[in-house]
């Protein structure tokens, strides 16, 4: 400091005073002298004003001095922390707290405010501080000034001159106290730290995920040594982090790749920065498990590559998933024998080198005799076990050369290549049909006779494809249960009455839909557990201008054989979705309503498309459409049935197995479809109460169902006997004409809204 405070009186003011306390003698001395002492006096006294007045003079040119010396340091000493300020971004403050006004400087940079600003506090507090964090800072504050913390710190949200809120670090201490100890400033600093929290709240949700990723994430060095892992890394691989870091990516090596192998990986992520692809690798304990692994380059700010991160997914689980699905897509579950679409295309190529080679192929279409009375008098299961020993049967009689398939249910497909003649096909099939005259082994306490109907075909004599070859064996095999059953039938012309009748459905079925034929009755369902009704089925109904009512048994299939299928099923989603519009406007907000589709519509590829878009035209809830597909129907391209499926589901809309029971699909692979409701077939509910092996299946059905968290409906219900058995079992849902009968849309409305739980239906069928 230019000037020193508290430690006496500049020098020349000091030889001032000494001066006038020597002249003070002399003026003594003059007034003793006489007159002669008037001159002397008046000369003193001029001397001493003189002095006086050069003192006064001196004395304000050293203050003058001093303070623009204490100016000068003190602008300089403002300019320093000015810089300080803007080379950190920080606002300093000094909060007055007599006066209750606030100094800030620096405001500028922090909130976009003038550099230099002087508040009041209260208007600091409420038009500055977010109200959340306003009590929390005047807590932090009051502890710091009653001496309860060293500093006062906080990080809270202010709002800058531009309306944003923004979060800042301030501290301060308290700098100057009365003799009392009471605190009268204040002072500190803020810094924005609203990129720091948005930087550490992004870190902290990175490891958040990498926590909680199934997939295995590490990072390697340059050298390819571990620096870290993700939990899920230890889940699949059994090494902790301990026991990785700092060791070379080698440890996961399997032996089932080649040293080169792994060096052409590492040299293709060397040379590109990035590789995927499947790998194998080994666990801890010596397991070896197949991952997908994505590898990449991290540069650092400088743009130089610093580490690689790889991320693994064990998909060994997976890869055993998609064999099984290529196997059931292709073989059937039961039997192990190839299913419709494998004999489709192995009759195809059967039929190419056949017409190269200028040969014949035979078609036997096999029907086992009355299967459905032993079915149900043994139970489904013994059931079962009949088709595999038939399976078995047909099989070793045939021979390993041919291809012999199950289409379904108790009928199953036989392929000769390079036949001679017709003779030699007549052979094969007695050699079937003798095989069959000894009983099949079902289990230890049964054996079973059952006989065979044979229908046969061949090329080129009846057809030249695929379809109609085996068309023309079934309708052959429909000739011989006509003459009595096992027995054989070569095609011929004459058995095409039956063709010839689904040929006119068929040209009817044609134009139906131009017509306007079609129409969709309802048949609601009632929860049991308080009597709502719950939802409805749409069924399609066909009432034909030329050949009256044809029943969906009869022209369905004919629909899905001929494609008619596509454009049908899309006329009835519409027409079903655009009822539940109509049913919302009057107030059924919880109906959902079952639409019945087909495999083709499956298969197609375009459903979920299709169903998206009537959502939105309509504007119905996708979670009150309940799409209904069979499980044979499922079977029969399992792979893509299923993608279709997952993708409908990610829709909202519910998917249920209808006619559940009639099929013979795998319950482990049912336990993987995204379904949410099993529909027991009206088959085993018409007998309940009085066979007990429908009871049994019935009530297995279930309790299945209910261990793979599925709501269960029953169809069929017609008698209050049978709903008894099905409340005490758990069932969820009933559906049958005990409830109602199918309804048009206005009469199934008028009951839904009529309805009362504990009523029973008396609604007589219109149709």
């Amino acid at each position: 400091m230019a000037l020193r405070r508290n430690h006496g009186k500049p020098r020349s003011a000091r030889i001032a005073v000494a001066g006038l306390a020597m002249g003070f003698p002399a003026l003594a001395a003059a007034q003793s002298a006489g007159p002669s002492g008037g001159f002397l006096l008046q000369l003193a006294l001029f001397t001493i004003a003189l002095l006086l007045g050069w003192l006064l003079w001196r004395v304000r040119r050293d203050r003058l001095q001093q303070e623009t010396s204490l100016v000068g340091e003190i602008r300089e000493r403002e300019e320093r922390l000015n810089l300080a300020l803007w080379g950190s971004g920080d606002e300093f403050w000094d909060w007055n707290i007599r006066d209750n006004s606030l100094y800030r400087l620096g405001a500028h940079q922090l909130l976009g405010q003038g550099s230099r600003e002087e508040v009041t506090t209260d208007d600091w507090r409420t038009q500055t501080i977010h109200p959340e964090d306003l009590p929390r800072v005047q807590k932090l504050l009051q502890e710091h000034i009653v001496g309860h913390t060293d500093v006062y710190e906080s990080e809270h949200r202010v709002r800058n001159a531009r309306g944003e809120w923004v979060w800042v670090r301030s501290r301060g201490k308290v700098v100057e106290r009365d003799a009392s100890g009471n605190p009268l400033r204040m002072a500190g600093t803020a810094r924005d730290v609203t990129v720091i929290r948005r930087a550490e709240r992004e870190r902290r949700v990175a490891l958040e995920v990498l926590r909680s990723m199934s997939e295995a994430v590490a990072v390697i060095d340059l050298d390819f040594r571990f620096i870290s892992v993700n939990p899920a890394f230890s889940r699949i691989t059994g090494y902790s982090e301990e026991e990785v870091i700092g060791q070379n990516s080698r440890l996961l090596d399997s032996s089932q790749h080649s040293a080169e192998f792994y060096r052409r990986v590492r040299d293709v992520l060397e040379r590109t920065g990035h590789w995927a692809g499947e790998m194998w690798q080994k666990r801890k304990d010596g397991e070896e498990f197949l991952g997908w692994i994505e590898m990449s380059e991290v540069r650092d700010a400088m743009g130089l590559r610093s580490h690689f991160v790889a991320v693994v997914n064990d998909i060994t689980d997976k890869k055993r998933a998609e064999q099984e699905l290529r196997y059931l897509a292709n073989y059937d579950t039961l039997t192990g024998l190839p299913n419709r679409a494998l004999l489709s295309e192995r009759l195809g190529r059967a039929i190419v080198r056949a017409r190269r080679q200028e040969t014949r192929v035979a078609v036997l279409f096999l029907d086992l005799d009355r299967f459905k009375d032993i079915n149900d008098s043994l139970g489904h299961a013994a059931g079962d076990r009949l088709l595999k020993a038939a399976a078995t049967r047909l099989q070793a009689t045939v021979g390993a050369s041919d291809t012999v398939a199950r289409l379904g249910g108790d009928e199953f497909t036989v392929v000769l290549e390079d036949v001679e003649s017709v003779h030699a096909v007549e052979r094969m099939a007695r050699e079937i049909l003798t095989a069959f005259s000894m009983p099949l082994e079902v289990d230890e306490r049964h054996d079973v006779n059952i006989t065979p109907s044979l229908g046969i075909s061949l090329y080129p004599d009846h057809a030249l494809v695929p379809t109609d070859l085996l068309k023309f064996s079934d309708t052959a095999m429909y000739q011989a249960k006509a003459e009595g059953r096992n027995t054989y039938q070569i095609y011929n012309e004459t058995m095409d009455a039956e063709s010839r009748r689904r040929a006119t459905v068929l040209a009817s079925l044609r134009k139906a839909l131009d017509r306007g034929e079609f129409r969709l009755v309802y048949q609601p369902r009632m929860a049991l557990a308080d009597g709502r009704i719950t939802g409805v089925e749409a069924l399609l109904r066909w009432h034909s201008a030329e050949l009256g009512e044809i029943p969906p048994t009869v022209f369905i299939p004919l629909a899905e054989e001929s494609g008619l299928i596509l454009s049908i099923g899309d006329w009835v989603l519409s027409e079903a979705l655009q009822t539940l519009k109509r049913w919302r406007g009057h107030g059924l907000n919880e109906i959902s309503i079952g639409v019945n589709v087909s495999v083709l519509q499956l298969l197609r590829g375009n459903l979920p498309e299709q169903l998206r878009n009537l959502i939105r035209d309509l504007g119905v809830p996708a979670n009150r459409i309940e799409l209904e597909v069979t499980e044979s129907m499922v079977m029969q391209n399992a792979e893509q049935t299923t993608h279709v499926l997952n993708e409908l589901r990610k829709l909202g809309i519910t998917l249920a197995i209808d006619d559940f029971g009639t099929g013979y699909s795998s319950l482990v692979y049912l336990k993987r479809l995204p379904i949410d409701t099993l529909k027991i077939d009206k088959e085993f509910i018409g007998d309940l109460t009085r066979d007990p092996d429908d009871e049994a299946i019935t009530a297995t059905v279930i309790t299945m169902g209910h261990s793979l968290g599925l709501n269960v409906i029953a169809e069929g219900v017609e008698s209050e006997q049978q709903l008894g058995y099905l409340r005490e079992q758990g069932c969820d849902e009933i559906q049958g004409f005990w409830l109602s009968p199918p309804l048009d849309s206005h009469r199934c409305l008028a009951f839904i809204r009529s309805w009362q739980p504990g009523t029973v239906a008396a609604i007589p069928s219109p149709y």
